[in-house]
């Protein structure tokens, strides 16, 4: 059944763009989210985003019938979501595409997996069917992203006439990598993204690598087109938000952590304690710069923000833990009474972020695989005085920026050592000069004009 509302752009991700709060009272708050998809919907009309309920908050919300227009917000029982959420989507899916297995212990699909994929499923048909529900004749519809790779075709099947389109903001696994699948199993996603009229990714090789997984498994890609839209930082809003009162504030604080009357370098880098994002290794390469060039010695100090992310999963929190003793260990076997060789913050906090970008003099970045990695991008646009990227030739962004950057092997802790090296001792005016191309590559395709350009390739058909 169509809804009398029937709209005419519709996007469909797990997380939306609000979220509520239920407090003590019983009262409930409402809190706005950010990012290229909210932006760009909002250049939009008639339009409907579809989302899950996260939260004990989100689900009273829709309990109660309290929302926001132009946003449906699906209650999947709870039980099914953390099956379908931690259990494959973060468990598996991510896992697979950022090639984070141990493959001699790891994984083993199971009666347990069974289960868990079966959830998947379900949660994958409740936004095809509320999907199916919302979209007008003839609709674009924008699916985001690995938890929801069964949306397409499930949806195909129940509104052939819509124009349906799939975007993966991870990488894509490499066709023997994804094998590790079972095959029945990657054969059900490959066919659920193919579902859609166009499949599209951060970048090229991304794009190639789901072609070789068609190709060799499937025998093509059935008609479907592939594209690429390569997400830019919003520079506009970054310079705004960068020079508010409250990162001035928290500028302030930092000088005064890093000390050393402000003529030490920083090495800065802003991360989920997400396991791709490769910081153990980056805090690695930083012990063995101090190592091999002494030098170096009470005049840099690593500003390293390790931002709690799937807390709710035990290797997430092994890793957290971990972050946070090799920090300790450095700042106990080089640290002086006048110098803290790595200043780690754990508690998000966005104003801190920026004001360590407009601090940097070197920013490092070097995940084991992303699928762009923003922060790369973000950090040339605000710094103050042009900053040195260290960059991953794994993250996304190396498509982009690496023309520009000092590009490492993620695993290489020594050359990585040797990076930081050059990157502190780089000429100033080669620095603000890569910098400055930097910040006009990374800003290229802003978020909203990324998601307009999505949706106008989609129905160009």
């Amino acid at each position: 059944m169509v809804s009398e509302h029937a709209a005419q752009v519709l996007v469909a991700s797990n997380r939306g763009p609000v979220s509520y709060t239920l407090n003590e009272d019983g009262s409930l708050d409402a809190r706005r989210g950010g990012g290229g998809l909210v932006s760009g919907l909002s250049a939009v009309d008639d339009k409907v985003w579809v989302c899950a309920a996260l939260s004990e908050g989100d689900r009273e919300a829709v309990r109660r019938g309290v929302g926001e227009e132009g946003v449906r917000m699906l209650d999947i029982d709870a039980g099914v979501h953390t099956d379908a959420y931690n259990g494959i989507a973060n468990s598996v899916l991510w896992f697979v595409h950022h090639l984070l297995y141990q493959t001699p212990v790891e994984p083993v699909f199971d009666d347990e997996f069974r289960r868990q994929w079966a959830a998947y499923e379900t949660y994958n048909r409740a936004f095809a069917e509320a999907l199916a529900e919302e979209a007008g004749e003839g609709a674009a519809v924008l699916v985001q992203d690995y938890h929801l790779a069964l949306v397409p075709g499930m949806l195909r099947e129940l509104r052939a006439d819509l124009r349906i389109g799939h975007f993966s903001h991870t990488p894509w696994a490499p066709v023997d990598y994804f094998r590790l699948l079972p095959d029945d199993i990657g054969e059900q996603l490959l066919r659920g993204i193919l579902g859609a009229d166009r499949a599209a990714f951060l970048t090229r090789r991304w794009a190639d690598a789901f072609i070789g997984c068609c190709t060799e498994i499937l025998g093509g890609t059935s008609g479907t087109r592939i594209g690429v839209h390569g997400l830019g930082a919003d520079g506009d809003f970054l310079l705004a938000r960068s020079h508010e009162p409250d990162v001035d504030e928290r500028m302030a604080a930092l000088r005064e952590q890093i000390g050393g009357d402000g003529d030490r370098k920083t090495i800065v880098r802003v991360d989920r304690t997400e396991l791709s994002k490769n910081i153990v290794r980056g805090l690695h390469a930083y012990r063995t710069l101090l190592d091999n060039h002494p030098e170096w010695r009470e005049r840099v100090v690593h500003v390293a923000f390790a931002y709690p992310s799937r807390q709710d999963l035990a290797v997430y929190r092994e890793y957290t833990a971990a972050v946070q003793e090799l920090a300790d260990e450095i700042n106990k076997a080089y640290g002086s009474d006048t110098w803290t060789p790595v200043v780690l913050h754990v508690k998000d906090d966005f104003a801190r972020s920026l004001a360590a970008y407009r601090l940097a003099d070197v920013a490092l970045v070097n995940p084991i695989r992303d699928g762009m990695n923003l922060v790369a991008k973000e950090v040339p646009v605000v710094s103050d005085h042009g900053v040195a990227l260290v960059l991953s030739r794994e993250a996304g962004a190396y498509e982009e920026l690496g023309a520009d950057a000092l590009v490492v092997n993620p695993y290489d802790v020594s050359a990585t050592a040797e990076a930081l090296h050059e990157a502190l001792g780089m000429d100033e005016r080669e620095r603000a000069e890569r910098s400055a191309r930097l910040a006009e590559a990374a800003t290229a395709l802003p978020p909203q004009a990324w998601f307009l350009q999505q949706l106008e390739a989609l129905r160009e058909g």
